[in-house]
């Protein structure tokens, strides 16, 4: 980062309230959120940024190169809000980790696998546990190159060579874009009509992996996934919406994976029906879950009913591909058998021990690339962030993700 890095290396009304009183409580839940502009001059002190600005709104998102090309936050119009989970206090203390740098951001480039015998992020012969796994500097704390950057759209670039758990080298050249969406386009991707009365901020990251070296990429010598995780600031009242493909639709497998490593999950943080999951946004609890490509749709998403602000992650799911890197942290019987989708709430690892945020996490992942030497594989993500009176987001709600803003808030 130019300074630290660079030296380290619309409401549905109440009974008997009136319109006055539910516009009063619309305006009060909204100013919760924090200040974007706040947070940008925050983080221009420790970091360049790049700003690419929607004209025709005036909706802004806020990227570090220094940080893989990050999305740190972004903001709706003449919201102000900003979306993006910061890690303030790692930024000012300086101080860098050699297992993690959880800087914050809504969509940071990563890859997979995690755990198993193919992992990226442990040595060959190591136990998996938190003393042994360590995030690779290429997607922790090294920087990627701009190599273009206009005032909607921004392209970083790097080459790497990675060494995974049963010894394989990826040699890999990384190219990320990032743009801003204007309000059509956030419409038509999201088959929307009518978003009078909703503020929005839509961004679409591009992310192509391709084999640099002379050997292709074999699943018996592992392969490896991109996979884009979202930092969110996390509240009460926030409920992560993951809609399912049922049975009758054609799903198959385990509705939700749960990842005991992280901790059990209770009902009171789980709600699982026949065709959508709800989990805990709350950050107070350390647990992760994960949804198969055979159960997941192309979609995801979170309501914080305390800001009125609902986030719809959206991304391309190939038809017909079943394989994904496993990231369980344990030597795996099914390598290429892991989550399109996942979901994480932060919390303290163990009593007295602090967690990393708390934030949670909205998660996609690429297929298993399996590349012949010059070959590409690329992920598709578009996050968007919605702001206004329930009566309007509700209709969003509906459309994206199948359930309405009263079913999410009474799911807990």
């Amino acid at each position: 980062m130019a300074i630290i890095l660079g030296m380290l290396l619309a409401v549905a009304c109440q009974p008997k309230m009136t319109d006055q009183k539910q516009e009063k409580m619309d305006d009060q839940a909204i100013k919760t959120l924090t200040g974007y502009e706040e947070d940008v001059s925050f983080l221009r002190q420790y970091t360049d940024i790049i700003e690419l600005v929607d004209p025709t709104d005036g909706s802004k998102v806020a990227l570090s190169a220094a940080l893989q090309g990050r999305v740190m936050t972004s903001t709706a119009g003449d919201a102000g809000s900003s979306y993006g989970w910061i890690n303030r206090a790692l930024f000012e203390s300086g101080d860098t980790s050699a297992h993690i740098n959880v800087f914050g951001g809504e969509e940071r480039f990563w890859l997979g696998p995690e755990g198993g015998q193919y992992s990226i992020f442990f040595k060959k012969d190591t136990e998996f546990n938190l003393d042994n796994w360590f995030t690779p500097r290429l997607i922790d704390l090294e920087s990627f190159n701009v190599k273009s950057a206009t005032a909607q759209k921004a392209v970083f670039t790097k080459t790497a060579s990675l060494i995974n758990y049963s010894g394989f080298t990826f040699d890999m050249g990384i190219e990320r874009t990032v743009e801003v969406l204007s309000a059509s386009d956030i419409a038509t991707q999201l088959g929307l009509s009518n978003t009078d009365g909703v503020k929005a901020v839509g961004y679409q990251t591009t992310n192509i992996l391709t084999n640099t070296g002379e050997v292709a990429w074999k699943k018996e010598t592992g392969l490896l996934s991109i996979w884009l995780l979202g930092m969110f600031t996390p509240s009460p009242s926030t409920t992560v919406v993951l809609p399912l493909l049922s049975d009758s639709e054609g799903g198959t497998g385990v509705p939700v994976n749960i990842y005991k490593s992280f901790g059990e999950i209770p009902p009171e943080r789980l709600m699982i029906k026949e065709n959508i999951a709800f989990f805990k946004g709350d950050g107070q609890y350390r647990s992760k879950i994960g949804l198969l490509p055979t159960r997941a749709k192309d979609v995801a998403g979170a309501y914080d009913a305390s800001s009125q602000t609902l986030t719809i992650v959206k991304y391309n799911k190939p038809q017909g591909v079943t394989d994904y890197v496993n990231s369980t942290w344990e030597l795996q019987d099914e390598p290429y058998g892991g989550d399109v989708i996942n979901s994480y709430n932060d919390g303290a690892p163990e009593p007295g021990k602090k967690p990393l945020g708390p934030f949670y996490e909205l998660e996609t992942s690429s297929p298993a690339l399996a590349l012949e030497a010059g070959e590409s594989g690329t992920h598709i993500q578009m996050t968007y962030h919605f702001e206004g009176k329930e009566a309007q987001l509700d209709q969003v709600a509906k459309k994206v993700l199948g359930v309405s803003l009263e079913e999410i808030k009474q799911a807990f």
